[in-house]
């Protein structure tokens, strides 16, 4: 019994060859991250974190007229990176709101996308047409890196790139580049090391939100 997500790295050939029985959290689990992640979707795409921070440095409110065309989630478009567990219970999560969902995965045909609620699209299109991209894919080999620097510039500016899956599938320099020269915005609840040194730069970063990998199963 593995009371986290993957076996992958715990279990070999062996244990399929004796039969042995293995069982595993990652279900459960990601159910609490997928809510996280809805959370963390309607807050950005609302600017909440930007206004919270504008609010307390001028003690005194904008008037709501002149908040920006961009703020709020009505037609907004959302890009899911993997139908993991997680990524198929954030888009269910997502069908209440009145947003656009696109998919990447691999293994999804558009017919399978649709049936979640969402639309198939190549990676580069997903990065390019999101206002906010979840990263929900498991770290293999091949994934590894996969959000790279070509994706992170695809962005749109002051787009959101939330990651809840591990920090190793983004590329971690290409995107402390990107947040410190304020372009895009993030939320980051996994980062490559999983703790960053004291003294990294995202920890003052305005634009990064970091928490320290609650996203999954906490308390009772």
């Amino acid at each position: 019994m593995h009371t986290a997500g993957s076996v992958r790295g715990h279990v070999g050939a062996a244990c399929w060859r004796r039969g042995i029985e293995v069982s595993s959290a990652a279900r459960a689990n990601a159910l609490p991250v997928a809510e996280y992640t809805l959370a963390m979707i309607l807050l950005a795409n609302k600017g909440v974190l930007e206004s919270a921070r504008d609010y307390r440095a001028a003690r005194a409110r904008e008037h709501w007229q002149y908040a920006g065309p961009e703020q709020g989630n009505y037609q907004r478009t959302v890009g899911i990176l993997s139908a993991s567990l997680t990524g198929r219970r954030v888009i269910e999560l997502l069908r209440p709101h009145d947003l656009h969902v696109l998919l990447y995965d691999l293994y999804v045909s558009a017919e399978q996308a649709a049936d979640l609620g969402a639309r198939a699209v190549a990676l580069p299109e997903l990065f390019a047409a999101s206002d906010v991209v979840s990263v929900n894919t498991p770290l293999l080999p091949e994934t590894r890196g996969l959000v790279s620097r070509e994706l992170l510039a695809a962005l749109r500016p002051d787009a959101t790139l939330i990651n809840t899956a591990r920090g190793a599938v983004v590329d971690q320099q290409a995107l402390t580049e990107a947040l410190l020269a304020g372009r895009i915005r993030a939320v980051l609840d996994v980062t490559e090391p999983d703790q960053l040194p004291p003294d990294y730069p995202l920890w003052t970063c305005e634009n990064a939100l970091l928490t320290p990998h609650i996203a999954g199963s906490q308390g009772t």
